[in-house]
């Protein structure tokens, strides 16, 4: 057995024909050439934004998570399927080529080209035959891990670890893959909620532009209970559900809490009691009236419910030493809400709020993919490349809606595997470009859905 790197007409990323086809069609050149303005930074390294960002976005589709990797699309016969596939030297001077401002203009790229992809396939769908539904906003940062001090604005965050953090929000209903609808990249050793009033509130903006009339929910963690955030989300018409801290009012309101007002939830370990139509678990749920951040002035302070869960304090240290306790201890985790009770009750409401670890797939997705490093020294130039990778995200989503089926959902690298990586030789035949694809593949039919989506002719009505 021998090998040999001599065919000028084979790809090993195929699918990324419909994946760009449907990029082209929901403006992403026509976006760049209009509001990317790099081009008048009075250096040639910025000429060209959009064939660059379009290069940028199809290396990171197939799997690129460095500017070395973008290598992957100048293979075997992928100059017959593409145009002015730029070299990563190139495109590495392009990304170090951008301003904070040019990086914010790619924030408006992402987020109108967001509204044009739904208009090709719908992004947030929800069944119709619930009155609960709703569109769901989380907020999470997450640290980049970065190796070197010498990269700008690398720090140490709260995980310990030198890196850079990645702020990011993401919408999505029970029917729907997640989409990012804002990113921003910031210095290492930011403090989570820095900015994230006006950040909720952008992002709040582009999910407005692509939403059927859902009401939206801002889920977040402890590090966004703050009244700035919440007042954002209000304004804007959403509301929120946010992991409060266990500072003295907030202990106080939970004392008030009855014993018999605990509810056992679907947990861990738990049993489902079919005589009762209840959950026998160690797990358990109330709520009290509550109004948040009462010590600001009274235009922030914010009318909601304390939703709690509890569960028993197992130390078994002590209890292996003979050191039971006198009466049950308890762990109190506690979020505060502004949704009506008629939409979700106690046991509802706690359970839609512990989706909101949903947020972590996206931030694993991305790392296993282009953000697993962050490529470049220079700080804006990364800024640019979360952008890029958000842009990237939301098409791939978009690609699997169009899929439809069980393939509407899946995750960004089961889409490489299966659509985006097939193999194929490249034929001309009477001035015809043919891409010979392998037999019996087996997603075939989910990749002839797509090509046909976005690369056959639009068909028309005549009267």
């Amino acid at each position: 057995m021998s090998h040999s790197f001599d065919d000028a007409n084979l790809t090993a990323t195929t699918g990324l024909v419909p994946i760009m086809s449907l990029a082209q069609m929901a403006g992403l050149p026509d976006l760049a050439e209009d509001r990317l303005t790099v081009t008048t930074t009075g250096a040639d390294k910025g000429a060209n934004p959009a064939p660059k960002l379009a290069t940028l976005v199809a290396g990171m589709a197939a799997g690129a998570d460095s500017i070395d990797d973008m290598n992957i699309l100048r293979h075997g016969g992928m100059q017959h399927l593409f145009d002015r596939v730029y070299a990563p030297s190139t495109l590495g001077s392009f990304l170090r080529s951008f301003a904070f401002g040019h990086v914010r203009q790619l924030d408006a790229i992402s987020s109108r080209f967001l509204t044009n992809l739904n208009e090709h396939t719908p992004l947030l769908p929800a069944s119709e035959d619930t009155g609960q539904a709703m569109v769901f906003v989380d907020v999470d940062d997450t640290v980049i891990d970065v190796h070197s001090a010498s990269k700008q604005g690398a720090g140490f965050g709260y995980q310990g670890s030198r890196g850079l953090n990645a702020l990011l929000a993401t919408a999505s209903t029970g029917d729907s893959g997640q989409i990012i609808v804002g990113q921003r990249l910031r210095k290492g050793s930011t403090s989570s909620a820095r900015g994230a009033d006006k950040f909720v509130a952008d992002a709040l903006a582009t999910t407005t532009r692509i939403n059927s009339g859902l009401p939206a929910l801002v889920r977040a963690d402890s590090a966004y209970y703050s009244s700035t955030v919440t007042k954002a989300a209000r304004d804007a018409g959403a509301e929120v559900s946010i992991t409060v801290r266990m500072d003295k009012k907030v202990k106080a309101a939970i004392g008030t809490i009855s014993d018999g007002a605990w509810t056992g939830i679907e947990y861990p370990e738990a049993i489902y009691d079919e005589e009762t139509r209840a959950w026998i678990s160690k797990a358990e749920v109330a709520e009290v009236p509550f109004t948040a951040f009462t010590s600001k002035k009274k235009s922030l302070h914010a009318a909601g419910r304390l939703v709690v869960r509890r569960i028993p304090e197992l130390n078994e240290t002590k209890r292996t030493a003979g050191q039971d306790p006198l009466f049950d201890l308890f762990r109190y985790h506690a979020f505060f809400t502004t949704v009506d009770k008629d939409r979700f009750d106690t046991v509802a409401a706690d359970h839609i709020h512990r989706k909101h670890a949903i947020i972590e797939q996206i931030n694993a997705e991305l790392k296993n993919g282009a953000l697993a490093h962050m490529p470049s020294g220079v700080f804006n130039a990364n800024a640019a490349w979360v952008a890029v990778a958000a842009i990237t995200h939301n098409l791939l989503r978009a690609a699997a809606g169009l899929i439809g089926g069980r393939m509407s959902k899946v995750r960004a690298q089961t889409l490489r595997t299966r659509i985006i990586g097939i193999p194929a030789r490249i034929a001309h035949r009477a001035r015809k470009l043919i891409v010979h694809l392998p037999r019996r593949w087996p997603w075939a039919t989910e990749f002839a859905r797509l090509w046909h989506a976005a690369l056959s002719p639009p068909t028309r009505s005549l009267s």
